[in-house]
């Protein structure tokens, strides 16, 4: 814990504090495929002798995969992993511990006491840890995970329950997957940010918890800047653990797009925040502000963005606006769904924008913060979906709506972020047509999803079977550019399709549910492989082998949905090649299989449906000059690993 890397971000960009430690590298490991560690508390005493099978592997890489140094993809339900660690606090501070993610369930210890036990394996959770520190310099941390292959009732997303990748499923990501870390802190201290924008009152609204109900009154005070300029410094009383603060700026900042202040893909203008925390006035009468006592400090951003559906468009900040998206289900080759090192995410953002789209439908999977952060930061619109389950029980329904609250609620501050997709292609729902129990949980998950966020779109169930959505989704993997402009190239071609075509084989829409004024997007096209033939593969819905074919059909299905004026979006299959799926336009390696400025010139050309959509033109590079970098953090995490 000692190594500088001012570029790694922080694991939780929208709430950092200067100090926190990465507990990234190389930890114990040992399969438990007997699961007898419990029963020879190997929590207390990690002892081979007893039984343990010793290895090291390297977090937060998943076993599977062959970044963390095991590798092996085979059947292990249950996985333990051990490291030990210096206590960083100062006295009177409290150390908390921090799981970005393990998959799927897992229960924690740190000097063989129990400190956490969470479920999920998609969402953070934490623990503090000050009352079961040693004495002794030394601290020891031990984590059993619990990951079922076979266990379809479990959000299990695009990982195989097969042993072996089939079809469209890949390798399996289970345990420790995403950034764990120490963090000293005070002990009354903010716990939590909700940021909301509201552009028809100019408003911008931020909701603070505490951990605690705090013993005496105390300040909350709030500085937002914009490239250096204060845009507000309000402060208010807090004598509970929640406290609100609405801050009104200014209607002409909010008006002339020329002053570039709202947040889109073309000027991603983010306000950077700090908020303060302090105690009991000075007898002095000092300024709010600078009143009392310190107690808490915590960085943060936001932006002034809308998102709305109306009158078949999508409007982005109050006017139409074309999605350009691309499916993207970030995993790599050798990391799974890890991320292989702390630039991936920022390298990623950036090929998409360098391939012209202005956002990306996260597919199957939920968003490491790093992403979300670079998306943000430079510009791309992000569709959230929750990782599927492939059953449909009590058990199953419980785990999907607990994990998706948890996600939401990691995810809701972040301007990228336009749409959530609790159901994808009746994955977790296989008899909605028929079931009304099943209706009846799409139709939920669409409602509790907007009463916890009414400010962005819901889409029910993507692509088929739409029972509830506030945009009319459709996957349609036709092979042929006319097929395309015949279906949706009028608003009687689009009719009939959603009517009688059905171009997934389902129903697009269930009874009860019309156009009625719903923007349409095509949120699946293309998957168009290129020279998928060496090695097992699944060769996608067509397979061309030249890059000229490629561009060629590339751009006949673009512009085929381009020109439709009935269509307000789409969503193309997809950004990179994923093990056996070799329909990407870039390789796993992320290399372009095409001149990006070729693909980009197809994917922005305007479109018919909103011939003046984008507030500006952006290119590869081209970036706010302002970008606020959270403090340096003190950290060690693992170099990439070729």
């Amino acid at each position: 814990m000692t190594a500088q890397t001012p570029t790694a971000p922080h694991p939780r960009p929208q709430l950092t504090r200067e100090r926190w430690f990465n507990l990234s590298g190389q930890w114990q490991f040992c399969y438990d495929d007997r699961d007898v560690g419990l029963d020879r508390r190997w929590h207390e005493s990690w002892d081979p002798s007893a039984g343990v099978v010793e290895r090291t592997i390297v977090v937060p890489f998943p076993p599977e995969s062959a970044a963390s140094g095991i590798g092996d993809t085979g059947y292990h339900r249950v996985l333990w992993y051990r490291r030990t660690f210096i206590a960083p606090h100062a006295p009177g501070e409290r150390l908390l511990l921090h799981f970005g993610a393990v998959d799927y369930s897992a229960q924690v210890w740190v000097n063989g006491h129990l400190v956490a036990e969470h479920r999920g394996g998609h969402t953070p959770f934490s623990a503090d840890v000050t009352g079961v520190l040693a004495d002794s310099a030394d601290q020891v941390v031990v984590v059993r995970a619990v990951d079922d292959p076979h266990d379809l009732e479990q959000p299990r997303g695009k990982q195989d329950w097969q042993e072996k990748p089939h079809a469209i499923w890949y390798e399996r990501t289970s345990g420790i997957w995403k950034t764990v870390w120490l963090e000293p802190v005070p002990a009354t201290r903010v716990e939590q940010l909700r940021w909301t924008p509201d552009l028809e009152s100019a408003m911008l609204t931020l909701d603070v918890r505490l951990n605690r109900v705090p013993e005496r009154a105390l300040r909350l005070r709030l500085l937002l800047t914009h490239e250096g300029e204060t845009l507000a410094d309000s402060v208010v009383s807090m004598t509970r653990d929640r406290a609100t603060i609405s801050v009104r700026l200014q209607q002409a900042d909010m008006t002339l797009e020329r002053q570039r202040m709202l947040w889109s893909p073309e000027t991603p203008n983010l306000f950077d925040a700090e908020i303060s925390l302090y105690g009991n006035p000075a007898p002095d009468g000092s300024t709010a502000g600078e009143a009392g006592e310190l107690l808490d400090a915590v960085f943060s951003y936001t932006a002034m963005r809308s998102i709305a559906a109306s009158d078949n468009r999508i409007l982005l900040n109050g006017r139409p606006y074309f999605l350009r998206l691309v499916l993207d289900q970030c995993y790599w080759t050798e990391s799974h769904l890890a991320m292989p090192d702390p630039d991936a995410a920022r390298r990623d953002v950036e090929l998409v924008r360098s391939l012209g789209f202005n956002g990306v439908r996260l597919h199957q999977k939920t968003a490491d913060p790093s992403f979300l952060y670079w998306c943000d930061r430079l510009g791309l619109l992000v569709w959230a979906e929750m990782p599927a389950a492939y059953e449909f029980t009590s058990r199953a329904v419980q785990r999907v709506t607990h994990e998706w609250l948890e996600v939401q609620r990691r995810d809701y501050s972040h301007p990228c972020i336009i749409a959530w997709v609790p159901v994808n292609e009746s994955w977790g729902v296989p008899n909605l047509a028929t079931s009304s129990p099943q209706r009846d949980f799409v139709t939920a998950l669409y409602h509790l999803t907007k009463a916890l966020d009414p400010t962005r779109l819901v889409i029910g169930n993507d692509g088929w079977e739409q029972i509830v959505t506030d945009v009319i989704t459709v996957h349609d993997y036709t092979a042929h550019a006319e097929v395309l402009r015949q279906r949706y190239g009028s608003n009687a071609g689009v009719s009939d399709t959603l009517q009688e075509v059905q171009p997934g084989y389902r129903s697009v829409l269930l009874p009860g549910m019309t156009r009625d004024g719903h923007p349409l997007m095509i949120t699946e096209f293309g998957g168009i492989s290129y020279d998928a033939e060496d090695g097992p593969s699944w060769h996608g819905y067509s397979v061309v082998h030249s890059t000229e074919d490629l561009i060629r059909r590339y751009r006949g299905l673009v512009d085929a949905l381009l020109d439709a004026p009935a269509v307000a979006g789409f969503c193309y299959t997809q950004f990179t090649d994923t093990l056996q799926e070799k329909n990407g336009l870039v390789g796993a390696d992320r290399k372009p299989k095409a001149d990006p400025a070729v693909l980009r010139a197809i994917t922005r050309r305007p479109s018919a449906a909103v011939p003046a959509d984008e507030i500006g033109s952006f290119e590869y590079g081209d970036y706010p000059s302002t970008v606020m970098t959270p403090p340096s953090p003190t950290v060690d995490f693992p170099e990439r690993l070729s």
